[in-house]
């Protein structure tokens, strides 16, 4: 069974958050454990975008971002899968860099060296030359990158079917099975 910490940082797109984290509730036969960590500046995201604070009564372990003492800041934590969603180019540059100030940054750099999974959902567009260096330094350590880019093949009719659509991937990245629209079938 997985161990999965859900990371949110402060860049738009709590409905991505929203999202997987119901989805996550909604297979809990497929995890062990399902921990939640999300910065200042991603609550009033969350906040701003949803018109609620809905994520103070999810029923999942909540850390705070400056928690060291959280299972998943070690590798002997086993925590298998590490989904920073939206992850913003600040955190992602921290997380290239090896600078682990936080304990997204830490728990991120703990996956790596244990050569588990990190999933980056990175909303923030355009690209400069610094963020693809870092997309590329995530990748070359082990880590996906997966842009929160919607895909329009199941013709999603309103804005929770097409962030749908990017939460269906990065749940597939997790190994969570679930039923979704799938190409050619």
């Amino acid at each position: 069974m997985k161990k999965i910490v859900v990371a949110v940082t402060g860049a738009s797109g709590s409905i991505y958050v929203k999202s997987l984290l119901e989805k996550l509730l909604a297979h809990k036969d497929q995890w062990q454990e399902l921990a939640l960590v999300m910065t200042e500046n991603a609550r009033e995201v969350w906040k701003i975008e949803l018109g609620n604070e809905d994520f103070k009564t999810l029923p999942v372990k909540f850390y705070q971002q400056q928690d060291f003492h959280a299972p998943f800041a070690s590798g002997s934590g086993q925590y298998h899968t590490m989904i920073i969603i939206p992850c913003s180019m600040g955190t992602l540059g921290r997380i290239a860099s090896g600078i682990s100030n936080d304990l997204i940054s830490r728990a991120a750099d703990v996956i790596l060296k244990e050569r588990r999974k990190l999933i980056c959902v990175i909303r923030d567009t355009p690209y400069n030359l610094i963020h693809i260096r870092n997309m590329e330094t995530v990748t070359l350590a082990g880590g996906i990158i997966c842009p929160a880019t919607p895909s329009f093949y199941s013709n999603p009719k309103t804005v929770e079917e097409v962030a749908a659509t990017v939460v269906d991937r990065v749940l597939d990245l997790a190994g969570i099975e679930i039923k979704t629209y799938r190409w050619g079938k």
